[in-house]
Parts: structure tokens; sequence; C-alpha cells
């Protein structure tokens, strides 16, 4: 896939859209092959830095101790001290969940972040994540690292040989939404098996609109 493809292909998708009363989202929409994800190995489960954020603000909830509480206080949407674990039953949790894209914790928090929360972020994939430097040091500025997450792209396969995600919307230029196809593209073929031979197709599409076939 090279840039051009990518430029032509969101140009056709936002001629053929719709106005909407709301930024509908750019979908970026990859089939694989050749891969068995029964295997570990071969599963797809990576986090990209961007170089532009996706067009809307992304939420991160902080676990932490009182070493972290005043820090994450100032930078983070929310902040949940270790005295407040217990006070959080599973609808709370959910709602969480619902309500947040990222969350962090302190590293030697983990354990109680584990056990209260372990349920409910593990199974939709929110669990403070090493690989995205989710898990941090009690005395971690953590300015830095919110700002990295407004920018930060995860992409998984492990069931099934697609991934779809958002890598901006309709408001951002041309030339940012591109950029991101692209760093998104070349990061995950980095990390797959046999890289390009990998990918079988990739559209594009706006949120209420038809895909565009890019690859």
């Amino acid at each position: 896939m090279d840039i051009k493809q990518v430029q032509d292909a969101l140009k056709k998708a936002r001629e053929q859209g719709k106005k909407r009363n709301f930024s509908q989202t750019v979908d970026l929409i990859i089939t694989l092959q050749n891969l068995d994800l029964k295997k570990p190995e071969q599963q797809v489960d990576t986090y990209i830095t961007l170089h532009y954020p996706r067009g809307k603000p992304v939420k991160v909830c902080a676990l932490v101790g009182p070493e972290l509480k005043d820090e994450a206080e100032k930078i983070c949407d929310k902040t949940l001290h270790v005295d407040e674990f217990n006070s959080i039953d599973q609808k709370k949790a959910k709602k969480l969940t619902e309500d947040y894209d990222f969350f962090i914790a302190q590293a030697n928090m983990m354990g109680k972040v584990a056990t209260t929360f372990g349920k409910i972020l593990g199974p939709r994939g929110k669990m403070p994540n090493p690989k995205a430097g989710c898990v941090v040091p009690p005395k971690a500025g953590l300015k830095p690292l919110y700002d990295k997450l407004q920018k930060t792209l995860r992409l998984t396969a492990k069931t099934a040989l697609m991934i779809q995600c958002f890598v901006g919307n309709e408001a951002m230029k041309d030339e940012e939404i591109v950029d991101n196809i692209m760093t998104a593209y070349k990061s995950l073929i980095n990390v797959l098996p046999a890289h390009e031979n990998n990918i079988k197709t990739i559209y594009l599409k706006l949120t209420m609109g038809k895909p565009v076939k890019v690859l």
C-alpha cells in the first residue's frame, strides 16, 4: 500500500459520504491472511504512537496509591486512589470501561488493581498494559504519558483475521489522516510474521459511509 492509494481512497470516501450532524470517524479495516490465530505468537496485539491525535480526546483513568495521587489528579481525567478501590463494584467498574479509553496504574498497586478490576478490565482489553507504558513507577511524571496516549492506537487480532479501528475523523486534514494510516500500516507489517504478505485487503470508511477499497 502506498500513500497515493490512501489519498485516493480517502478522497472517494469523503465524496460519496453524506453530510451528517456529527463528525464521522474515518475507520481503517484490514483483513489478514496466512496467520493461525490459535498460535499466540501469530496473534496481533500492538500499540502504535501516531503523529496526530485521532480527532477526539482520549480519556485516561489513573489507578494509584498515595505517591501518585496529586500528580494523577492534575493530569488525568479521573483518579481512583487505592483506598477507593473497594467502593467500586462491578456495575461501576463496567461504567468506567465505557467512559475511559486507557487505564494507567502505579506499578506497586498492580496487585490490588488486578484483584479489584481484573475481571472487568481484562476481557475488555483495558487492563493497564506495560506495552503501552500504562504501568508507571510511584514517582512518575504523568503528563508525557497522557499526551502520548492521545496519539496511541491499539491494533488487535486475536480471534478473527480482521483489524478495525478509527484513525481520524472527517474534520481533520487529509494529510493528517493519511499520515496516521501510513504510520499504522507500517507499524503493523513490522509485527506480522510475513509482513505485507499477511495483508489481504484494506478498506477505509466513514462511520455511516460505504467501505472504499484501498488495497
